[in-house]
């Protein structure tokens, strides 16, 4: 199997499928039929998308369309490998294809693209706060026989200390929890699903200060919701804790961190606006908006 096998077509319906970022400053659209929608839990993924993994999904690219309406960020991740970011909202977006497909990312879509997930792949390297547990097949890296470089994980990027470090994709900017971790949830509005390129985003909340970096920081506030703002490299797209809110916490993509924070997430929010090729399948609460106090 090659890389064509992988994004191999598995949908029967024709049509265009529109998706954006979360500012809407880069919009894309892919045509009908996709290839094999996969879960990517490598440490670049994690650390681009803030997440506990990124789910692409693989395009023809004679039926992708780029439109940019503001400037796409580019960062080479790796060796011929290159992750671009919306400037604006720092929301994962494809670059232009340079073969016959384009891998997309799933959380960005405004409508059922009509694939499902069917497999996980660079299980090897899953946080060690999430749990793989729908039964679709696992491969520590690539599926045998796809090829393709196996990158090393990185590395430690701050001295050791009481609690859970973290940094972006390209190390720029560090960060430390300074004191314990709170509570932490799987977000599933369409905010999250966009901000992060994901099935949804996983946020920590905890005291947080930066180590280094905080230079080449900027932030989004998303026009209309003030308490859904964060920060993000402007070298990498990496988000990041965003600003204390008045309560000594902030939200800390969790995909970001380095070390285990040892608080696993706790429930599943605004479940509601679930993506509809995503399904739940561990026993944590679910909550179709946001939970009342003490619901957890």
């Amino acid at each position: 199997m090659d890389a064509n096998q992988l994004a191999g077509a598995s949908h029967e319906e024709t049509g265009m499928i529109e998706a954006s970022c979360l500012c809407g400053g880069v919009e894309w659209s892919v045509e009908e039929p996709l290839g094999t929608m996969s879960h990517c839990h490598c440490a670049r993924c994690r650390k681009a998308h803030g997440s506990a993994f990124a789910t692409y999904v693989g395009a023809r690219a004679s039926g992708f369309a780029l439109r940019a309406g503001v400037a796409i960020g580019r960062y080479a991740s790796s060796a011929g490998g290159e992750r671009c970011f919306c400037t604006r909202c720092a929301a994962v977006v494809p670059g232009e294809p340079d073969g016959k497909w384009i891998f997309v990312p799933a959380g960005n879509f405004h409508a059922d693209p009509g694939v499902r997930p069917h497999s996980h792949i660079f299980a090897a390297s899953k946080a060690p706060w999430h749990t793989i547990d729908d039964g679709l097949p696992c491969f520590d890296a690539w599926p045998p026989g796809t090829g393709g470089a196996v990158l090393e994980d990185f590395g430690v990027r701050e001295p050791p200390g009481p609690h859970a470090r973290g940094s972006c994709l390209c190390g720029a900017v560090g960060y430390q929890l300074t004191g314990a971790s709170r509570r932490a949830v799987n977000c599933h509005c369409s905010r999250c699903r966009r901000a992060r390129s994901a099935a949804f985003a996983s946020i920590l909340f905890a005291p947080v200060a930066y180590t280094r970096g905080q230079e080449k920081l900027a932030s989004y506030t998303l026009p209309g919701a003030p308490r859904f703002s964060y920060a993000f490299c402007t070298v990498c797209g990496s988000a990041l804790p965003r600003a204390d809110q008045g309560d000594g916490l902030v939200g800390v993509p969790m995909g970001t961190l380095d070390d285990d924070p040892g608080l696993r997430p706790q429930a599943h929010i605004f479940v509601a606006s679930k993506a509809p090729w995503y399904t739940i399948h561990d026993a944590l609460p679910q909550f179709g908006e946001f939970p009342p106090p003490g619901a957890f």
